[in-house]
């Protein structure tokens, strides 16, 4: 039974197509990410049988280096708004 509260929340966003159009969205997108998961998983599982597991150095490193490209991200974003045409040219 889906609670009355969630319901109604979700009335509101799913007006036009309907609550049973949404519902059956929202499994398929759920459908979807839990398959890519599942291959994700297996890429890892291959990965570590390869080349061992992830040390936390590894990982910390692999995560500065997303912050640094989010980092990237964002100033060329910010150039693209101020300043139309430079962002691509970094």
């Amino acid at each position: 039974m889906i609670p009355e509260d969630l319901l109604e929340e979700l009335r509101p966003k799913a007006a036009e197509r309907g609550l049973s159009a949404y519902f059956t969205e929202a499994l398929r997108l759920k459908r979807e990410q839990d398959r890519e998961q599942g291959r994700f998983r297996k890429l890892v599982d291959w990965l570590e049988d390869e080349h061992g597991p992830v040390t936390e150095g590894e990982r910390a490193a692999a995560l500065r280096e997303l912050e640094d490209l989010d980092t990237e991200h964002d100033r060329r974003r910010t150039t693209a708004r101020n300043h139309p045409g430079e962002a691509a040219r970094g």
